[in-house]
């Protein structure tokens, strides 16, 4: 079992990162120090669980953290510098500040360095999350020691319920788009009138009319879905909104 380190102090690490064309060396005192942070770590940059669902789901309720007092969010993975800046360039994710761990010494130090030597990993850092407050550790969730990549505990949605015990998650909504569509802007608009947070998909980048047509049975934008319920269009939405 992996020991908690809840009442104690991060360890003193400073990561090299490469910030553009410099070397840039950011300490664990300025990450930490007078700031309320989430972190959560994990196996490798660019992995499955890692990319699917560990880091956008982060990325996602990053806003909602921010409201509730958290300062930052961090993802450490033992990785370089480079791998942990393509990961971020490639999954979009602008709200989280990516901590490259690339020797293992914060893993190390938080006692939480494994041997993935079998999958060809070597030394990475077990799946957890934690809530540091000015530097010291008040909540850990550590995926149970068991075979393989368990991942239950160490969730955006887990940490954000130990965070804002009392918020209600707004729904998901998503909306089909393309550019230069008045309908479309209207439906955006209305959405952050009502403070309603939402993705967007434009057909064209994102996805086709062919897929628009074999989720919503319709060909023209936009299209609104929330909770996985189909709304319709911009009318549909302004009706539903009320």
């Amino acid at each position: 079992m992996f020991a908690s380190k809840e009442g104690q102090a991060v360890p003193q690490v400073t990561f090299p990162t490469r910030q553009g064309d410099q070397w840039v060396n950011v300490t664990t005192e300025k990450l930490f120090a007078n700031k309320t942070v989430v972190v959560f770590s994990l196996p490798g940059a660019f992995t499955p669980t890692c990319s699917s669902s560990h880091l956008p789901r982060y990325n996602e309720l990053a806003s909602v953290f921010s409201e509730h007092g958290v300062d930052d969010i961090l993802c450490i993975s033992v990785n370089d510098t480079f791998v942990m800046n393509a990961w971020k360039a490639d999954q979009e994710a602008e709200n989280i500040t990516f901590i490259p761990d690339g020797n293992g010494e914060f893993s190390q130090g938080m006692g939480m360095l494994v041997d993935k030597k079998e999958i060809g990993f070597g030394p990475r850092s077990w799946r957890y999350s934690m809530l540091v407050k000015n530097g010291v550790v008040t909540k850990m969730f550590i995926e149970n020691d068991e075979p393989g990549d368990p991942f239950k505990v160490s969730d955006a949605d887990t940490m954000l319920n130990y965070v804002a015990p009392n918020h209600k998650m707004q729904e998901s909504i998503t909306v089909f788009t393309k550019p230069g569509c008045p309908f479309c802007a209207k439906a955006k608009q209305n959405l952050i009138d009502k403070g309603l947070q939402y993705e967007e998909v434009i057909l064209g980048k994102d996805a086709t009319t062919v897929s628009l047509r074999a989720v919503s049975g319709k060909s023209t934008v936009p299209q609104v879905f929330i909770g996985g319920k189909h709304i319709g269009g911009s009318e549909e939405l302004e009706a539903y909104l009320g």
